[in-house]
């Protein structure tokens, strides 16, 4: 007869419900069917083990009399981790515990409903469950509210986490860095760059994971300063060499512009994976630097690294940048036969953006008749772009008509055409895009631009006056503006009558293009940083013709390098020159 603790050793190393039901077996011909620990330990396999079944686990915990807090967490916790929309079926559990039982629900059972409800994208039971918290006593639980903040920041109520957060009585370095990576997530990136404040003032210890989500932020806003002040935190103690910290440094200073600082970390790095080479390449590709790329890439098959699709995104959008069109056509068919990978819409997004900024219009449109994603508007409105660069309105138009009929027509679209038909001299196509824009109701998403100065990260939209220095950024910009006319800089006729800020969203059809955010941004950065201090701008959106004109004419009357990260690519000004050598 097998004894308690045999069953128990063999519950232990079981692994598949095929050795589970000869357990199960030796469990009931030896009448150990109602030992506590068996039939938890039973249930728990069966409703939480990758290699268990919730059905069987219903079996189960059906035959244990009057089960306990332990066997009802199990069953909570196997649907919570469940596919929709089973994860709501730990609530259905959770409701059974209280009503028919007189087990009570402990700090596991909230943790596993918190997990139900932020899977499920349930708001209104995650706050059922944070009543039930409080009602239970559990409200100053450290732990509980850090899954708290977790919850409601993945069902997108990220004020509400941030409450819960507030009003913890004691935190930990993770309820730190579940709040930080909840903002990070949700592409508030300046609020986590103010908790890497908070952290310091308040004494907290920093690890590898507040750094990963903090470098992630600092790259998306171009946070240089900042992210330079982590890195010197990271040598301090040595997390430089942990390869996740090692991999966002080198994404923060290559989305910061500076490439050297990015090669330099990579060569310091004493293990690299394809993330690692990755970053590299895919900051070589939006720098423009397609031929540096695709070396970089020569090296990693030699190091024995295998790419993924990230690597053939870096690789297309370098070709793109550079003029690269039979490299970039070679590399597209290169990921299928070579590599087994399946081009996916971004890559069929970079061959449409190959094509259309190197002039071949027709070939741009072949590969979206050929693409499994035709249907796509990405491509379409890509396209659109590529013709606003060429002047080219009969395929413009086409453009048009296919994101119409897609249902998914944008007001950066109508000025983009409307761009094309006032550089054609064409006002009566101008004035329909107008109207087409006011008879839909049309809405936009409006472009911002960061700049960094100090420990500080501002940020810009257009006719921006919400700034506490406004008056003093305007009257700077003025300024600005006489002193780049007076070494050869005329606003374009056409941003005249249509001026968008983007190839795909911010517009302005009765304003002047001298407020657009990123001359606000570059007045405010000459206004507050000393003479010879390079400028970093970050824009969410593409720079348009007359904000890249204005630039470059601005870094020659200044004498400064300005450094322009926008929607696709950098620009590096200095001199009166471009880097992307009006190739954009």
């Amino acid at each position: 007869m097998a004894n308690a603790r045999a069953i128990l050793s063999l519950l232990q190393g079981c692994n598949s419900m095929r050795k589970l039901h000869k357990i199960h077996a030796h469990i009931l011909i030896n009448g150990y069917q109602h030992n506590p620990s068996i039939s938890e330990k039973l249930l728990n396999f069966c409703a939480v083990s990758v290699s268990g079944s919730l059905a069987y686990a219903q079996l189960v915990f059906h035959r244990i009399h009057n089960p306990q807090t332990p066997a009802w967490n199990s069953m909570i916790r196997g649907f919570s981790q469940s596919p929709s929309p089973l994860q709501l079926q730990a609530i259905v559990f959770y409701n059974h515990m209280l009503s028919a039982s007189h087990a009570r629900p402990d700090t596991y059972t909230f943790s596993f409903l918190l997990k139900a409800c932020e899977e499920a994208k349930e708001e209104g039971k995650c706050r059922e469950v944070h009543g039930f918290i409080i009602r239970f006593g559990y409200d100053q639980d450290v732990v509980l509210c850090t899954n708290l903040i977790r919850s409601y920041a993945g069902n997108g109520l990220i004020e509400t986490a941030h409450k819960v957060f507030e009003e913890m009585p004691a935190r930990d370095l993770v309820s730190w860095n579940s709040m930080i990576s909840c903002y990070c997530q949700t592409g508030l990136h300046e609020e986590a760059l103010k908790m890497y404040d908070q952290m310091r003032i308040s004494n907290v210890g920093f690890d590898g994971f507040t750094l990963v989500s903090l470098l992630s932020s600092c790259a998306h806003v171009g946070a240089l300063h900042m992210g330079v002040q982590m890195h010197r935190f990271a040598g301090e103690r040595r997390l430089v060499e942990n390869i996740f910290v090692g991999n966002a440094l080198i994404d923060m200073y290559a989305k910061c512009g500076s490439l050297a600082s990015a090669l330099s970390i990579f060569n310091s790095m004493p293990k690299r994976d394809v993330f690692t080479w990755n970053s590299m390449i895919v900051g070589y590709g939006v720098h423009g630097r397609g031929d540096e790329a695709i070396t970089f890439f020569g090296s990693m098959l030699m190091a024995g690294v295998r790419p993924n699709s990230i690597t053939f995104l870096g690789l297309l959008c370098g070709c793109s940048h550079q003029g690269l069109v039979k490299e970039g056509v070679q590399y597209f068919h290169m990921m299928s036969s070579e590599f087994n990978l399946k081009p996916g819409i971004k890559h069929y997004g970079c061959m449409v953006d190959l094509f259309g900024r190197a002039g071949k219009l027709k070939e741009a449109l072949e590969v979206i008749r050929s693409s499994p994603s035709q249907h796509d508007p990405v491509l379409w409105r890509t396209l659109l772009g590529s013709c606003k660069i060429h002047r080219n309105v009969e395929i413009g138009e086409m453009a048009m008509r296919n994101l119409v009929q897609l249902g998914s027509l944008g007001a950066g679209d109508c000025v983009l055409l409307s761009g094309i038909y006032a550089e054609a001299k064409d006002l009566q196509g101008v004035a329909r895009m107008r109207k087409l824009i006011q008879s839909r109701g049309i809405k936009t998403t409006p472009g911002w631009s960061w700049i960094e100065v100090g420990d500080q990260v501002h940020r810009f939209v257009v006719d921006d006056k919400s700034h506490p220095d406004s008056r003093e950024i305007y009257r700077k910009l003025e300024e600005v503006i006489h002193r780049a006319s007076l070494v050869g800089y005329a606003m374009e006729e056409s941003s005249l009558v249509a001026a968008p800020e983007s190839n795909t969203q911010e517009y302005c059809w009765e304003t002047s293009t001298s407020y657009h955010s990123e001359k606000l941004a570059i007045a405010y950065g000459l206004a507050r940083t000393p003479e010879g201090t390079s400028l970093l701008i970050v824009k969410n959106l593409r720079v348009c013709r007359d904000c890249h004109n204005f630039t470059k004419f601005v870094s020659m009357a200044f004498d400064r390098e300005i450094i322009v990260r926008d929607r696709v690519r950098f620009h590096h000004f200095k001199g009166g020159h471009c880097s992307c050598k009006e190739f954009w």
